[in-house]
């Protein structure tokens, strides 16, 4: 009974969540962070967007060559683009990556090694993340103990506590996928650098969604938590990644000496500007329903022929 109502205890959560923020420094605050984006901001978010994303469909199609799949860039690309879409709007917020993966993997006849691929693939990118958040964390500014090692700490404990169950079970088969996929000296490079420009460009997002929501803040100061709030989206109790990103940045603008209220701001705008730079999916989703009208037409008029 649990494992069926946790998606609705988790957007409960998450509106929770959102509603002590609005009570504690007001609704304008959430208000604040969309009337700051304006079209030139629009056209950033959706620069930016390009690179992420062709960033990581890259990453996705070398995993998925080393696992022995066919994955052109140019597929990955829009199918990327209509994962993050549906990941955006729909509330679970891993939907389209479960899409993606289903698609390549019956497209590819090996349905499991199309859910593997993309397993594999966000496992590497949060490795990089992880891996950047360690260096920012250690060459930026000294944090709050609570908003530093402290949290990155307890980060790394609730990720294993969700990646243990599910690895031990198949420890032999991620292994091997990971020796194939990512572990050899024609993937590493490719993975290792589209990772680390992806993660590169949500920060470059978020330093948009900050400085248009009025910080002004040093990037030096800022990086740290931004990089935190990445983090903290993988907790599973948001509604397309609205939730405890916003509490923490709010809290953690407050605990650095910065103004709570645009901590907020930033964290609304971020998720308004992921939203943004993901609407190319909405052509990948027309163009995928436009090829399968044709698909059905044909196959009715060789069955009417």
């Amino acid at each position: 009974m649990i494992r069926h109502a946790w998606p609705w205890l988790r957007a409960l959560a998450a509106v929770g969540i959102l509603a002590v923020l609005a009570w504690r420094l007001g609704a304008n605050a959430f208000l604040e962070g969309l009337r700051a984006i304006g079209p030139w901001t629009i056209l950033t978010a959706l620069g930016i967007g390009l690179a992420t994303t062709a960033c990581s469909a890259w990453r996705w199609s070398v995993v998925a060559r080393g696992l022995g799949l066919r994955l052109p860039l140019r597929t990955a690309l829009a199918d990327y683009y209509r994962a993050l879409l549906l990941n955006a709007v729909l509330p679970a917020g891993v939907l389209g990556d479960v899409h993606r993966a289903v698609s390549h993997g019956h497209r590819s006849g090996d349905l499991g090694g199309g859910v593997r691929a993309v397993v594999l693939e966000r496992f590497a990118g949060q490795i990089a993340l992880l891996a950047v958040a360690g260096i920012v964390l250690v060459t930026g500014p000294v944090l709050p103990f609570q908003l530093g090692p402290g949290l990155l700490v307890a980060a790394l404990v609730g990720g294993a506590c969700l990646l243990v169950p599910a690895v031990r079970r198949a420890a032999a088969t991620f292994w091997r996928d990971a020796r194939r996929g990512v572990l050899t000296r024609r993937a590493l490079t490719p993975v290792a650098v589209s990772s680390v420009a992806t993660v590169a460009g949500h920060l470059a997002l978020f330093l948009v969604a900050a400085r248009v929501s009025g910080v002004t803040a040093p990037i030096a100061a800022l990086l740290p938590l931004l990089v935190l709030a990445l983090l903290v989206m993988a907790l599973p109790l948001n509604i397309g990644g609205f939730g405890p990103r916003e509490a923490f940045l709010a809290i953690a603008f407050a605990a650095t000496g910065l103004d709570p209220a645009q901590g907020l701001a930033t964290s609304v705008a971020y998720g308004a500007l992921t939203l943004i730079a993901a609407l190319p999916g909405v052509f990948a989703l027309v163009g995928r329903s436009a090829r399968r009208s044709r698909a059905v037409e044909r196959r009715e008029r060789v069955l009417a022929g």
